[in-house]
């Protein structure tokens, strides 16, 4: 199993990013995906969740209204994208295959003036 994350970066307070995890070793569209992030002095924490059908999704609170989780299993690859961007969102990012300790190396977003 290999998820890679990619997409993150340095953005200013109220911009966007879209992260990507590409998955393999497994069939993708069997399994719910996860983002989960960490940031600083802090337990990891997980954002938002999709499951096999892709229309059934959930969020953290702290991320609903302003981020969207989306899979594309014909690329077998999972999607967060990320709108009115805080500094509290700041952290490194990880794709999670779900209920399994799968994880992508991460990428850092980082939300800063």
């Amino acid at each position: 199993v290999q998820l890679v994350e990619s997409g993150g970066g340095l953005v200013q307070p109220g911009g966007s990013l879209r992260l990507s995890c590409a998955a393999s070793g497994f069939t993708f569209s069997n399994y719910a995906m996860s983002w989960y992030r960490q940031a600083p002095g802090k337990e990891r924490e997980r954002v938002a969740t999709i499951y096999s059908r892709a229309w059934d999704v959930n969020y953290a609170d702290s991320v609903k209204g302003r981020f969207a989780i989306s899979r594309d299993n014909a690329k077998n690859t999972a999607y967060l994208q990320m709108n009115s961007l805080k500094p509290e969102d700041t952290g490194v990012y990880y794709c999670n295959r779900a209920g399994t300790e799968d994880w992508g190396q991460g990428t850092q977003v980082t939300v800063s003036s």
